[in-house]
């Protein structure tokens, strides 16, 4: 009888429930787990679990593979379980008076008739009409805004506000989705206090161990004038990226028992108490007319309205995370959001739950680098001569391409330069690339191993760019007017050097054996950086299309649209800027080199305390990144017989008869070469990134008496104000 009753609970297994395709990818996130992990211990492959979770067109498990997926989901389900439902708003109150809110009570601000005297803009997300030329005055909304952070009503006025403060002094926050709440903080201890009481500003949790973000305030001048902050750094305070630890607002803070990180009240600060068991007390300030926002990144973000200002930040925030600082600060911190390092256990014997590594993270301690990964000046040095030059067996030096060669006859009689760009280059180079998650171990004569992350010390200087192999085809090129693969600046190595795991496999991918005489290898690792790249590609392809440019658009249509996109909303083309330095900016920071501090070479600084600090994770993106362009001019050049005249990191220029990419791409009824550039907004395709006349190229390059200076820097615009070295 046992038996039959073991064959029905099996039958009634194998028709077990399962949540909705989202809710499956909900809670397998919000453990922390990757679908590496779930399919390991369910015994399938990855891309069976990726079609259980993908809403387009949901696979549904079977047999005892469903039986146990149904089991892990009611599992996650007990720790995770779905938020509730929001709750219908209430309609807003009718105003009283003038239409200003009540000024003991923190709500959206009432319509209320614009003033005479007022020039109202056309409005597009925000509600708020500003006098032309002056600081913002009272909202003039016409409807309530609604609640951006989804169903968590702890966050339901939306990751960040702009305060302002009106003719009338009375200060304002410009929250996003045009909302607007009336500010009754008179002191900068007080106003983070609202923050963290009233205001309901925040963001939920990008991953389920992590936490949620802090809430954003970003202070206009007269914001600063309110809270008795200068408006403008001095040059010593500038220098020193804070205002001095004996001001008056931060010994206000201070009496008020809130404390600063160590990087103190500067452009981007961070006020907290410490924390009570669970709970945070922290809010992040960011400063504009600090210089919070870099032009190079942000625009004219630091001079938009505050309603404006509040919808370029908020949208970055939707599709990135709360700024946490800069970008490339923004950038690493998105990693540990996405990766937390330790999670909570399961429960022991005594019910209690304890703190442990989050299986695909970094952790929470940081490891060393291997020798030959450590720059200049890193304590592991500490021991060698002053004035010691490592050469490439000693370090290794993954870079991004600085290349370029003087033109062949053939070239200098077509009439253009045309360049194209790789979108999102170094993020292409971060997807699905395998990187150490521990600490190296040293092995010598190691049997290379394509998938296994490291450094590898290889002589290298035995492969003949003139005979290579593409897919399965050995290929006759001209080695001569091709870079070297394997070196930034291009040239043929000349004997053993350092090189992380990509750059010797692709040696091997063009036909070549390797030999290395030892390695440092990680044995513990994970694509760390696919939810990263994942996310940042979402966000960029989505700003992208409210400028018009979709992934579905023929090459011609394209182009079309990349000229245009700015003209469309200037606004979102910051955030599209953004999320771009969000990416070089935050594989940057992965090897952070010191910043002043009084540092001396072979002392640590500041940055070597984080986990994050992984030069060799920086190095394989590089390494990926610089031999996937080089694969592609290599299946260009045997296609066509063309052959690139510069390169400048992910920017590639060739001579051709037209201005267009167009006019030397090889498309045949629309389709590209496979495996070679292609037309597109998607990281890893390419856009054009300017044209110049070959007569421009050679006049460039005859004025300075340099026949090798790299046109790809200056093919944009074509200004060459003076000749630079690329830093």
């Amino acid at each position: 009888m046992s038996e039959l009753f073991d064959a029905v609970d099996a039958l009634v297994a194998s028709r077990a429930p399962l949540p909705s395709a989202p809710e499956r990818k909900r809670l397998r996130t919000a453990h922390g787990l990757t679908l590496d992990e779930v399919a390991g211990a369910l015994g399938v492959r990855r891309a069976t679990v990726s079609g259980w979770e993908s809403s387009k067109k949901t696979v549904e498990p079977r047999g005892p593979e469903r039986e146990a997926y149904a089991r892990l989901l009611s599992k996650l389900a007990e720790l995770y379980p779905a938020p509730a439902a929001p709750e219908e708003p209430a309609a807003p109150a009718p105003a009283s008076g003038a239409g200003a809110p009540h000024p003991e009570r923190t709500e959206t601000v009432s319509p209320s008739p614009v003033p005479a005297d007022i020039t109202a803009r056309p409005v597009r997300s925000s509600s708020v009409s500003r006098r032309a030329g002056a600081r913002d005055t009272v909202p003039a909304a016409t409807s309530v805004a609604t609640p951006t952070s989804g169903s968590d009503s702890r966050f339901a006025n939306g990751p960040l506000a702009v305060v302002d403060v009106d003719t009338d002094s009375q200060a304002w926050a410009y929250c996003t989705g045009g909302l607007v709440l009336e500010v009754p903080a008179r002191t900068l201890a007080a106003l983070v206090e609202w923050a963290l009481t009233e205001a309901k500003l925040g963001q939920p949790r990008l991953s389920g161990p992590g936490k949620d973000a802090d809430p954003l305030l970003v202070l206009s001048e007269t914001a600063l004038e309110r809270y008795g902050l200068p408006t403008t750094l001095t040059d010593e305070e500038r220098h020193a990226g804070r205002i001095p630890e004996g001001h008056r607002a931060v010994k206000q803070l201070a009496r008020a028992g809130w404390k600063l990180t160590k990087r103190g009240l500067g452009p981007w600060a961070r006020i907290y108490r410490p924390a009570q068991g669970a709970e945070r007390a922290c809010v992040q300030l960011c400063i504009p007319s600090w210089k919070a926002l870099d032009a190079r990144h942000w625009g004219h973000a630091a001079r938009l309205p505050p309603a404006d200002l509040a919808r370029v930040l908020g949208l970055y925030a939707s599709r990135v995370m709360t700024p946490r600082g800069s970008t490339a600060v923004t950038g690493l911190e998105l990693m540990t959001a996405l990766h937390p390092p330790t999670r909570a256990s399961q429960p022991d014997a005594d019910g209690r739950r304890h703190s442990e590594r989050n299986p695909g993270s970094l952790g929470k301690d940081p490891v060393d680098p291997a020798p030959c990964e450590a720059p200049d000046g890193h304590p592991l040095l500490a021991d060698l001569p002053r004035f010691h030059v490592r050469g490439p067996d000693e370090k290794l030096f993954e870079e991004a391409y600085d290349w370029a060669r003087p033109m062949t006859d053939a070239e200098c009689t077509l009439r253009h330069l045309v360049g194209i760009d790789v979108n999102m280059a170094f993020a292409a180079g971060a997807n699905g690339l395998l990187v150490g998650l521990g600490a190296p171990t040293h092995v010598r004569n190691p049997a290379f191993d394509p998938k296994l992350p490291g450094s590898w010390l290889v002589d290298l200087s035995h492969v003949d760019l003139s005979r290579v192999k593409v897919g399965k085809e050995w290929v006759q090129l001209d080695g001569d007017l091709l870079p070297s693969p394997f070196t930034p600046k291009g040239e043929r190595p000349e004997g053993p050097a350092w090189y992380a795991t990509p750059t010797v496999a692709y040696a091997v991918e063009l036909g070549y054996a390797v030999s290395p005489r030892e390695a440092y290898v990680r044995y513990e690792s994970g694509r760390y950086l696919d939810g990263w790249y994942q996310r940042l590609r979402d966000a960029y392809l989505a700003t992208m299309a409210d400028l018009g440019v979709h992934t579905d658009l023929a090459p011609a249509d394209f182009l079309a649209a990349m000229n245009a996109r700015e003209e469309s909303d200037p606004e979102a083309a910051i955030v599209a800027s953004a999320i771009k330095a969000t990416v070089k900016g935050g594989l940057g920071k992965l090897r952070e080199r010191p910043r002043g501090e009084g540092w001396r070479p072979g002392q640590p600084w500041r940055a070597l305390s984080r986990p994050t600090w992984r030069p060799d994770i920086r190095a394989a993106v590089i390494s990926r990144t610089r031999t996937n362009l080089h694969r592609k001019i290599v299946k260009h050049a045997a296609f066509t017989g063309q052959y690139p005249v510069a390169i400048l990191s992910d920017c590639v220029v060739y001579a051709a008869d037209g201005p267009s990419p167009l006019d030397f791409l090889p498309y045949r009824q629309g389709k590209p070469l496979p495996g070679g550039f292609k037309l597109g907004i998607n990281p890893g395709l390419v856009k054009h990134e300017g044209t110049q006349s070959v007569l421009w190229g050679e006049e460039v390059r005859e004025r300075f008496d340099a026949p090798d200076l790299n046109l790809a820097r200056y093919i944009k615009d074509g200004t060459v104000t003076d000749l630079d070295n690329g830093e």
